[in-house]
């Protein structure tokens, strides 16, 4: 039985003009126990409101919901006993000190990790004493992680848990997030960190527009999307209105932004021929020349950019038949 069932998902909000604002619009996803899944989108794709739908913060306008088993806006306290949320931000008195707080909202739960198994999975034993409030943001974030594991949840959301970090501190908590996916711990993580996402998720879906536009794997996503992504710099920018773009490599894509080039292609090998040969007959150097796998930025790009032109397309539309 998967650990999360969305079937035709909406939510709609009361609009100013008296229109409805749908912010979710028929969204169906699933998600297994023991999974680690992201849910990506530009701001207003919907992500926060399913996320809430999902936690029980807010009720779906239409279609089914089931998480572990339950509704979760009428889930009550033994729904919540098996789940843990990490917010962007927590509002925590800044006079306790950080042991105080753990133990705090740790008693709210049947199931509980000690302080001192908290303070070493999130990496705070030094500041256990501490006053939260004389911890740095990066810290606290650490610390907001560790009050949503400290009820040993079945279930975790995690919205944005690496902001503010440091390269380090997002290193050591991705390692504890793919721990607790490992020892089975459902989480469902958001995120603007692709990299983030594409490190830690089993399977990722795409939200734009209030609508599922993708859902897979990493590894699924960007394979599906062109195979590489050439980049280099020109020292004239004007040499890029007279570049031969490799019209001979499959599915090729020229972008350009001031001196920075980028072809989005299929055929790299191709590409890469075309674009040296033109360079070296005119003398002119490929700066910074590389060559690299389309990543999970590049596809979420593309596909949110893509709706963005239908929903364009369908405005225009729209107009052009009133």
């Amino acid at each position: 039985m998967p650990a999360i069932s969305v079937t035709d998902l909406v939510k709609r909000y009361p609009g100013s003009t008296g229109t409805p604002v749908v912010a979710v619009d028929g969204v169906t996803f699933s998600i297994d126990a023991g999974e680690v899944y992201a849910l990506l989108g530009e701001n207003g794709a919907g992500k926060t409101t399913t996320v809430e739908i999902l936690e029980g913060h807010r009720r779906a306008t239409s279609g089914s919901v089931r998480v572990l088993d339950s509704d979760p806006a009428s889930g009550g306290r033994r729904f919540r006993d098996r789940i843990g949320i990490v917010l962007q931000s927590s509002g925590i008195e800044p006079e306790f000190t950080v042991r105080e707080v753990i133990e705090l909202y740790g008693s709210a739960y049947s199931r509980r990790r000690t302080v001192d198994e908290v303070v070493e999975l999130i990496d705070l034993g030094a500041k256990v004493d501490e006053r939260v409030g004389s911890l740095s943001g990066g810290q606290r974030r650490r610390l907001d992680l560790g009050l949503g594991i400290v009820g040993h949840p079945d279930l975790l959301f995690l919205d944005e848990p690496t902001t503010g970090f440091d390269a380090a501190a997002r290193r050591r908590a991705w390692e504890l997030i793919a721990a607790l996916g490992a020892d089975g711990t459902t989480i469902v993580l958001t995120t603007h960190y692709l990299e983030e996402a594409e490190r830690l998720a089993d399977r990722v879906g795409v939200l734009s527009h209030g609508r599922m536009v993708a859902e897979g794997s990493p590894a699924e996503l960007t394979s599906a999307h062109r195979g590489a992504v050439v980049t280099f710099e020109l020292a004239d920018p004007a040499a890029a209105g007279e570049l031969v773009t490799p019209d001979g490599a499959a599915g090729q894509q020229v972008t350009l932004d001031g001196r920075r080039v980028t072809v989005e292609t299929d055929d790299p090998t191709e590409a890469l021929r075309i674009l040296t040969t033109w360079a070296s007959d005119r003398r002119i150097e490929l700066e910074g020349l590389s060559v690299r796998s389309a990543s999970l930025e590049d596809v979420f790009l593309a596909l949110t950019d893509d709706r963005a032109g239908d929903e364009r397309d369908r405005d225009a539309g729209d107009v052009g038949s009133a």
